[in-house]
């Protein structure tokens, strides 16, 4: 159990530590400044004389979304026809058939959208060719949307006064050539040195130690894995993810990719600080996503340590905590670990069985999704938090009778408008989605989606659309999801979760920029101190947290006196 807790400082520690100098590489890249990847240039200029993009053309704001919205489309009817043909296609050695319209929907969203809902089983669900032209190409593709999106926001922010945000086309390659792809590269080959095969065989049959037959898939795993945690992804290549030996072999590989997840979102708070030269600022968002962060770390890891109390009655003894739906290998603390990280980003990756975890666990998992911006997905999370921190300043300078003013750019109606729409979305597409089906669930108790009655099949659903509006992807999985209804009504919290915010967010940025630059006078309301940043948790936790709370009582928190 010590060892488990070392595990767990060592991450943190791991990723406090180099997300600093990640973000500063990152922000180089963003910039056009020298750096030592300068020798892809070659490649990416080739990408752009192929797609007919001049890098040198700028694009104001309505441009950049137009480029994002556009490219999304296409590989979404790209994803579409594949997963509903892929019966037909090549490398599907074990003859796995397409997918139903309205799962291709889901599947096809969900990856598009940087989730991984998965409505289907990993391995038995797909082809090797619909695992690497379908959902590996859309987990580089939507890490580096975001990303992009982010890139364009600095910039706009990062102007005294101008009317554009930069190149979407340059951002996206550049995402993907020098900080995705090197970063996937070496994860990979850690991940293959450790265990994690990387073939196109059909599936082997073995004798277990009991004498009996099994089949086990491979299939091209190290190539997928590591980009699904870099990414704030998450799809599992095997339908039990990253709690299968293959994909996750030892101790030190689930340090790897609980490593991989977060040091990207951490780097990118770094990264707006370093392009915008206002390190303090960064350093102040920085510290209030790694407390919140921290914090759910103190409550989960505790509740999975300490093991149910119900067993403690029995006499039995819980040495390596509550092991319900976690593999030995992993441990309990490690698994809790785990679920805090992927839930504070957008990555629906498990080690364990979230549905099996303690009530409280549960609940911060879903508290950290339903605020979704502590660090978030790529790209995105920082723009959720950059949502609050308009609102922030708003009422900050009412406050306090001054102008309000972010960077020297006037936060007027318009913007606080955008603003509020785009935090407002999110519990409204949570709580609606999980209104109506409850009141399904409840008038037809016949309609079997529910595996756990009460409390905790509430939970189900309210994790459920929770996941779907924050582009995470876990679930509770005592669920049956698979249907018309789940498959088309969390594609459409998908699409809502995902483009409403960045539309809203990066309209915000591109107005700002249009805006007279405001020199910082002795009127200027601080957005680097402390104070700013405590007031900017206030409004977190007051618009965002205490919208659930009603919802969470019936859910989880109901649960746990009965736990």
């Amino acid at each position: 159990m010590n060892t488990e807790i070392l595990g767990v400082i060592l991450q943190w520690v791991a990723l406090v530590g180099l997300c600093y100098p990640l973000g500063r590489y990152m922000a180089k890249v963003y910039k056009g400044e020298r750096t030592w990847l300068d020798f892809m240039a070659p490649v990416e200029k080739w990408v752009y004389k192929l797609c007919g993009i001049n890098p040198e053309q700028e694009m104001n704001w309505k441009q950049f979304l137009k480029a994002l919205l556009m490219v999304n489309l296409f590989w979404f009817v790209w994803g579409m026809v594949l997963l509903c043909c892929q019966g037909w296609l090549p490398l599907n050695p074990d003859g796995n058939p397409g997918q139903t319209p309205d799962l291709a929907f889901n599947t096809c969203i969900s990856f598009m959208v940087n989730c991984n809902l998965q409505h289907y089983s990993g391995e038995s669900g797909l082809s090797y060719f619909t695992q690497l032209y379908v959902i590996m190409l859309f987990q580089f593709i939507t890490a580096a949307c975001g990303m992009a999106a982010m890139a364009g926001i600095m910039k706009g922010l990062a102007a005294k006064t101008a009317k554009t945000i930069g190149n979407f086309w340059v951002y996206l390659v550049k995402s993907t050539t020098r900080i995705l792809m090197p970063l996937s590269l070496l994860v990979g080959i850690l991940l293959i040195i450790n265990g994690t095969p990387m073939s196109f065989d059909g599936k082997q049959t073995i004798t277990t130690l009991e004498g009996n037959e099994q089949v086990i898939s491979q299939g091209p795993t190290a190539a997928i894995v590591p980009i699904k945690q870099l990414g704030t992804n998450g799809g599992g290549y095997f339908g039990t993810n990253s709690s299968h030996p293959l994909e996750n072999p030892n101790a030190f590989t689930n340090m790897l990719e609980c490593w991989s997840i977060l040091i990207i979102p951490m780097a990118m708070a770094w990264c707006f600080g370093f392009y915008i030269r206002r390190k303090k600022l960064a350093g102040c968002i920085f510290g209030v996503m790694l407390v919140a962060f921290t914090v759910g770390i103190f409550v989960s890891v505790p509740q999975e340590m300490g093991g149910n109390p119900h067993i403690d009655e029995m006499g039995i003894a819980q040495d390596l905590g509550s092991m319900e739906g976690k593999e030995i290998r992993i441990g309990s603390a490690a698994s809790a670990m785990w679920g805090m990280v992927t839930t504070v980003t957008s990555n629906g990756s498990v080690n364990s069985m979230h549905d099996s975890q303690t009530p409280l666990s549960g609940m911060m998992q879903m508290l950290n999704m339903q605020i979704n911006c502590w660090f978030g997905g790529v790209g995105v999370g920082w723009m959720n938090y950059f949502a609050f921190l308009i609102i922030a300043v708003f009422i900050s300078g009412l406050m306090v009778g001054r102008t309000p003013e972010f960077l020297g750019h006037k936060v007027e109606a318009r913007e606080m408008k955008i603003a509020t729409m785009v935090v407002l979305m999110h519990p409204f597409l949570i709580l609606v989605g999980t209104g109506i089906s409850s009141a399904i669930a409840a008038a037809n108790p016949e309609i079997g989606w529910l595996n756990n009655p009460s409390f905790h099949g509430l939970s189900e659903m309210l994790y459920e659309y929770t996941s779907s509006a924050a582009n995470n992807g876990s679930g509770f999985e005592g669920l049956a999801d698979n249907t018309p209804f789940w498959n088309i009504s969390t594609g459409i919290a998908l699409i809502m979760g995902r483009y409403f915010p960045i539309v809203g967010q990066v309209a915000i940025a591109g107005l700002l920029a249009s805006k007279k630059y405001i020199p910082e006078s002795a009127g200027t309301l601080k957005t680097d101190t402390m104070t700013f940043a405590v007031m900017t948790f206030a409004v977190i936790v007051i618009v965002a947290a205490l919208s659930f709370f009603p919802a969470l009582t019936l859910g989880p928190i109901a649960d746990y006196p009965g736990f």
